[in-house]
């Protein structure tokens, strides 16, 4: 691993040396194969896994820019959670109530299906199944709270998915402050997401898989992958390339990448643990419109991270994006709002980096056999769990498999492409701006913000 990576994350400077070790290769003269897989992160390295297991005898080419899990898949929250962007009844909608929930109990399964790989192939990646509370900490959040749960149970959902927390129950998970009550489901762990990434990595290479690192590619065709330093001839061709995906040509407008930011803080004592709590490493959040997310890490820092950054025009890409003092000092004021007692910590670690977000907020995934052409993405920030989904469910596609992954409703959606410049830096910001005025105005008025509930349609919620 080149030392100029140290510093993209706090995962990436704590992996141990064996899975720093060089893995894949410049790509050097044109080649052919059965699958090209554009993209080493989490979609393109699970759809290799799958495809390798399944079918030993497949010729599988990876192609990445950069290094294995250089992307989202090597710097987000750790969390490896049931979450998918759409809602159940926009998932509904769209094809029928049954597969709204039969992909909501995909997204659960997939969890547990993380978890069974890692520990069959021996990964150590900090796995800790302590599930997911959200804080609620003013009426408005608790109301919230309350509404999600009797959704939940309207769609057929029990307590064994998700509860109702009091505040004893709450504060009894989550030392924050201000604790009215929350939520609480199973279905997430806590990992360490670089080690995911490069354990992956290793294992696909393993398995004969071809990786070519530092190898960017320019564009994908019927049949083809083009990069500078040669073609990928295939007949299938996956783009697995998230918030990276506008570096394809003619792509620009497929998918939006929107910044998220992370801070990580020194180890805390177990005396700062006993106020905070999070005893099972559950992951956590609290019911604000401007995403946060935190977990406790194995070696005991609180890794914290949140939505304000701006998009960029253009949607131009920039290691300098990675840092955003401003952003950064929001996401410690927030921190030491939720737990006071880390306001002397150090924060040893600063970083951020795009994630892919579709016009109507829909993650996919397909095949479109006319072409050979598919793809999985659009996560919006929560892709650690569905790009397995996304992995598994293109392996059945390519082989013609009957299965119930290939009937899920996000199989084949097609998300309009964004507006272009300047509509789409436009309306990207103004909706930053309306969710953290929303936040603004209801911690002051505490009457609901029309204007978030407003947006939050137009996005596909």
């Amino acid at each position: 691993m080149n030392d100029d990576l140290r510093g993209l994350s706090l995962w990436w400077d704590t992996l141990p040396d064996d899975l720093r070790a060089p893995l894949g290769t410049r790509l050097s003269a044109d080649t052919a194969c059965d699958v090209a897989i554009v993209g080493a992160g989490y979609t393109g390295l699970w759809t290799a896994y799958y495809l390798a297991q399944a079918d030993p005898s497949l010729r599988i080419v990876v192609l990445e820019a950069e290094q294995a899990g250089f992307g989202a898949s090597g710097r987000n929250g750790g969390w490896a959670s049931a979450l998918f962007p759409a809602s159940l009844d926009a998932l509904a909608r769209a094809s029928s109530r049954d597969a709204a929930v039969r992909m909501k109990r995909e997204m659960f399964r997939t969890v547990d299906e993380i978890g069974r790989v890692a520990a069959a192939e021996g990964w150590d990646i900090h796995w800790a199944k302590g599930g997911t509370v959200v804080a609620a900490r003013t009426p408005l959040q608790l109301a919230s709270a309350r509404e999600e749960i009797d959704t939940l149970r309207s769609w057929g959902f029990g307590p064994e998915d998700g509860v109702l927390l009091d505040r004893a129950e709450t504060e009894a998970r989550v030392g924050a402050t201000d604790v009215l009550g929350g939520t609480y489901t199973p279905h997430c762990a806590a990992i360490h997401p670089a080690r995911l990434v490069r354990s992956l990595a290793r294992t696909v290479v393993g398995l004969g898989v071809t990786l070519h690192e530092h190898t960017p590619v320019t564009a994908i065709e019927p049949g083809i992958v083009r990069t500078q330093m040669g073609d990928v001839r295939a007949e299938y061709v996956v783009r697995a390339t998230e918030g990276y995906t506008r570096s394809l040509r003619g792509e620009t407008r497929t998918l939006a990448p929107v910044y998220s930011l992370m801070l990580a803080t020194e180890p805390l004592p177990e005396a700062a643990w006993e106020r905070i709590r999070l005893s099972a490493r559950e992951t956590f959040a609290d019911g604000r419109h401007l995403i946060i997310y935190g977990q406790r890490t194995e070696d005991g820092r609180l890794a914290f991270g949140g939505r304000g950054a701006p998009y960029h025009f253009g949607s131009r890409i920039t290691h300098e994006q990675d840092q955003n003092p401003a952003v950064h000092a929001a996401l410690w004021q927030v921190l030491t709002d939720l737990f006071p007692i880390v306001s002397d910590a150090a924060v040893t670690h600063t970083w951020g980096g795009p994630l892919g977000v579709p016009r109507d907020w829909w993650a996919s995934c397909g095949l479109d056999r006319s072409t050979g052409l598919a793809w999985s993405g659009g996560y919006v920030g929560d892709g650690v769990g569905t790009a397995n989904l996304g992995g598994r469910t293109l392996a059945d596609l390519i082989l013609g498999a009957d299965s119930d992954l290939v009937t899920l409703p996000w199989v084949n959606h097609r998300s309009r492409r964004w507006e272009p410049e300047p509509f789409r830096w436009m309306g990207t910001n103004l909706g930053l701006r309306v969710m953290t005025s929303a936040d603004t105005k209801e911690d002051r008025t505490g009457r609901p913000s029309r204007r978030a509930a407003l947006f939050a349609r137009k996005l596909g919620h």
